[in-house]
């Protein structure tokens, strides 16, 4: 079967997924010219009020109603999957849905409750969605290759059982670019993630499907992963909050990746959400499974509170040297940064020093076998490379005394890092997560400033700030000089039109 044929049947059958109840009628479909669709679930009337209050309340909340027996896993898990469903219809940002599935495991843990009185684990009966690459027995994870369509997963990642263990439910898989080496969620097997707060614009990659489900309003949890910034990059692109640790510390073994075995900058696997709190919540219950019992990567080290200093030492870096970042998202950190000061923490400027060198050693190491490893994934449904994987197409391999070569070279850099930071005195680092808010579908062109952050292996983390973006404002912050001409091509195309 042609790759073009196995793509329209997958979608298809995606498409027939969706209970016929919950399809969106022709006459309160919106319209293509309706850039955000956020507001469907509030002003369509396909939801009731108990629904639309369920979808509004973070999860700790959830978990409390759940654990009082004032709000069944059932009702809670039904309107999560309605609201899935009309995500998907409106933005594609599903690959995989199993919501009858998820009713009845529901069901089962609301029964488990009525008969003990007692919750199954911290997570019981919460929804939680999943990024297509996390295995789920029963279920295709294809990381956007017609090849790995119809080829359901034989065994769990390791997260997966963890949370099952914890109570979570499951529901469905998120959409992720070809490879998830894209910064925007599209490829040949199901098309493109569009953004619910403006359907023009990127939802960014590669956890895009998942941050377009979590903006709309269908889950309020889900679980991303991270090789390049692949949790940050969406979650900026939607407004949302995550975190991207460093290796070891969130279970992410028995998960597919595109490079099987490249081990030169690692994934990693963390949270995404509307809220700060529900990204703790996450953390504290994952690290408190203790995963290293599962994952034999991760490092065994309890979840553990920490007081900070009243007043840290932030250093900001206001560019990266190679593209600056567009008018709202430089207003945006300079109204962080005057905010940070009048709390009454210590400010300096960061250089970018070394960064290009980093991106350079990067893309080589991403590229190091060639491209064999998507040309192999391509090849069996002769599906073609897609324009974004060019880089792939054209690659060389290196050798291995090469790639021990750039191994040296990127420990040299880590240790530089290492040391600046330690002379500098500093506590954090605070910098754009992308040059955008977001920006027109098909033109993010650089991801440059959270990558330096994957080589290094440090966590980060990307956060909403509350400014949104307006052309009128942010005219003033976009008299620049373009540094290079990648640059100048990046505030040609950007969008001031959603928050960052």
């Amino acid at each position: 079967m042609s790759w073009e044929s196995i793509a329209a049947t997958k979608c298809l059958a995606l498409k027939n997924s969706i209970p016929t109840e919950w399809v969106i009628p022709a006459a309160i479909f919106p319209p293509d010219d309706q850039l955000d669709v956020t507001t469907f679930p509030r002003e369509s009337g396909m939801f009731t009020g108990r629904e639309l209050e369920i979808l509004s309340t973070p999860a700790p909340k959830i978990l409390s109603h759940l654990s009082s027996g004032s709000w069944t896993s059932e009702e809670v898990t039904k309107a999560f999957c309605k609201t899935a469903a009309a995500a998907q219809q409106l933005t594609n940002c599903l690959s995989e849905i199993f919501f009858d599935k998820a009713v009845t495991h529901a069901k089962e843990l609301d029964a488990y409750f009525q008969e003990t009185g007692k919750t199954k684990g911290p997570f019981h009966g919460l929804p939680i969605s999943i990024k297509d690459n996390i295995n789920i027995i029963g279920y295709d994870t294809t990381i956007g290759f017609t090849s790995l369509a119809n080829k359901p997963a034989t065994h769990n990642s390791t997260i997966i059982d963890s949370l099952l263990e914890a109570g979570a439910v499951f529901y469905c898989k998120t959409n992720v670019p070809t490879a998830m080496m894209i910064a925007e969620t599209v490829n040949n097997l199901f098309g493109r993630t569009v953004n619910p707060l403006n359907r023009k614009l990127t939802t960014g990659g590669s956890s895009g499907g998942e941050s377009a489900l979590i903006a709309f309003g269908g889950s309020r949890i889900g679980i991303g992963s991270d090789i390049g910034g692949s949790l940050r990059m969406p979650a900026a692109c939607t407004g949302l909050f995550t975190i991207r640790p460093s290796s070891g510390r969130f279970p992410n073994f028995q998960s597919r990746a595109c490079l099987e075995g490249q081990e030169s900058v690692n994934g990693v696997s963390g949270p995404m959400a509307k809220t700060l709190e529900e990204i703790v919540l996450w953390s504290s219950i994952v690290v408190g499974q203790k995963p290293w019992i599962r994952d034999p990567k991760c490092v065994p080290i309890p979840w553990r509170s920490v007081e900070t200093k009243k007043s840290l030492k932030i250093a900001v870096l206001w560019d990266d040297g190679v593209v600056t970042p567009t008018p709202p998202v430089a207003r945006a950190l300079q109204e962080t940064v005057e905010h940070l000061m009048t709390a009454g923490h210590e400010i300096i400027n960061w250089a970018p020093t070394k960064h290009m060198e980093m991106l350079g050693l990067l893309g080589r190491l991403f590229l190091a076998d060639g491209g064999k490893s998507v040309r192999k994934l391509l090849e069996p449904t002769g599906e073609p490379f897609r324009p974004e994987m060019k880089p792939y197409e054209e690659a060389k391999e290196i050798n291995v005394y090469g790639l021990w070569q750039i191994h040296v070279n990127r420990n040299a850099l880590c240790k530089y890092y290492l040391d600046r930071w330690n002379e500098a005195g500093i506590d954090a680092i605070l910098s754009p997560t992308t040059p955008y808010s977001s920006v027109e579908n098909g033109k993010f062109d650089y991801a440059g400033y959270t990558c330096v952050w994957n080589l290094l292996d440090y966590p980060a983390v990307s956060f909403p700030c509350g400014v949104n973006a307006d052309k009128d404002i942010d005219t003033a912050y976009g008299d620049h000089q373009a540094l290079t001409d990648l640059d100048a091509q990046v505030q040609r195309n950007c969008k001031w039109s959603i928050p960052n």
